[in-house]
């Protein structure tokens, strides 16, 4: 049997806005702004150079039912230019980008495949073999019920891929669309199931490979870590793959070792020096600062955490490449001044605390009629960071009065 050799995509998500992103300046923004077609742009340029027998894109190709206008003709050019190479495409549309949303409908060319609603077997020769890929695309946004036993079994003699963009029914983490069981796909005795919809790297199974490829780009920090998809080679039922980054900006949290740091111009030093280690060309990333002495610790716990990383942002200011710090967390393992009974009281005492309490204690501030309506509204994260504050501050008085 000669080898099939193809690629496994899925989660594209053109067109992702970014919400919730603050603090980037201009040029950061549009950067992070344009990284998931940058990154939908790696994925076309490898296909282009190293050209498979066929390109598999399972599901959510745009960020929204709305699709992008500006993504849906940048992936039309993209289908074009695997068009002229002769490059075959099936794809299939997931909750984010399902058939009944809102589409300025570009017409794509004849060597893309798009998958319907309701599952479809569809075969092409691969070097004298055949080869069918079943799947479907979601007609509505929330799909709910499981589609597996609409999906053909294996023929003698074929090569048989699976495009599903669902999660198992046991996840926990996503929402659980077109759910299956492991075992439920391995019935089907595929030689290949390329999944969708969980944003990370996973595999299910190695034989047959059962295989999640992750998104082109993350969007946000829980979605850390290089992204990109698989180049595929199938032989003899044996499968190899190997993984391709593409993505424009990284995602990372970013453990950084502060032993020693007595200073505040030594931390920024140290934090500058283990950054540059760091191989993605564009970086939005969460420090979490280890190895703290006491001294130090309480020093950091004492600068609110919005001066704390605008600070360590202006520090880096004059890095060449994009590198932008969203928070900073202290890791206080290494911390060995606890609390005093009474200090654990307080601190109790505020971990009980709810927002009638805050809104009591904070009253005459928000009532007072120039700092009032300066002030950011009291809900549940302010109130968090606030008992945050309030027990460091507690830690560093008591700690100072042990000194004397």
């Amino acid at each position: 049997m000669a080898s099939i050799r193809f690629i496994h995509s899925a989660d594209l998500h053109l067109g992702s806005p970014f919400g919730g992103m603050k603090g980037l300046g201009t040029e950061q923004w549009k950067q992070l702004q344009h990284s998931t077609l940058k990154a939908f742009e790696r994925l076309i340029s490898y296909t282009l150079e190293t050209h498979p027998d066929f390109l598999l894109i399972v599901g959510d190709i745009y960020d929204g039912e709305d699709r992008n206008l500006r993504a849906q003709h940048r992936f039309q050019q993209g289908m074009e230019q695997l068009h002229d190479a002769g490059i075959p495409v099936f794809l299939s549309h997931g909750n984010h980008d399902h058939l009944s949303g809102g589409a300025a409908s570009f017409e794509l060319p004849p060597n893309v495949h798009v998958f319907q609603d309701s599952v479809e077997n569809i075969s092409l020769e691969v070097s004298g073999q055949t080869v069918s890929i079943a799947g479907f695309s979601y007609g509505r946004r929330h799909v709910t019920e499981s589609m597996i036993e609409h999906y053909p079994d294996k023929e003698p003699g074929i090569v048989q891929i699976g495009m599903l963009h669902g999660s198992e029914e046991s996840d926990t983490e996503h929402a659980v669309y077109a759910p299956f069981r492991k075992e439920q796909l391995l019935a089907k005795n595929y030689d290949y199931w390329a999944l969708g919809h969980i944003h990370k790297r996973q595999q299910l199974s190695a034989d047959p490979p059962i295989v999640y490829p992750g998104n082109l780009q993350g969007r946000h920090r829980k979605e850390s870590g290089p992204k990109g998809f698989y180049d595929v080679v199938l032989t003899d039922g044996h499968a190899e793959l190997e993984f391709i980054a593409t993505e424009a900006v990284r995602f990372e949290r970013i453990a950084i070792d502060c032993s020693g740091v007595q200073h505040m111009n030594e931390l920024f030093s140290i934090i500058k020096e283990q950054l540059e280690t760091q191989d993605a060309e564009a970086l939005v990333c969460d420090l979490e600062l280890q190895s703290l002495d006491d001294s130090t610790l309480l020093m950091l716990e004492d600068i609110p955490q919005a001066e704390l990383v605008y600070a360590m942002r202006e520090a880096l200011s004059e890095q060449q490449r994009f590198v932008h710090i969203s928070s900073v967390q202290l890791d206080k393992g290494n911390l060995t001044a606890e609390l005093s009974p009474f200090g654990k009281q307080l601190a109790d005492r505020l971990q009980d605390w709810e927002a009638g309490d805050w809104k009591e204690a904070l009253k005459e501030l928000y009532n007072h009629p120039k700092s009032g309506r300066f002030l950011p509204q009291l809900n549940d994260g302010l109130q968090s960071e606030l008992q945050m504050e309030a027990v460091a501050k507690i830690r560093k008085m008591m700690a100072l009065e042990d000194q004397r």
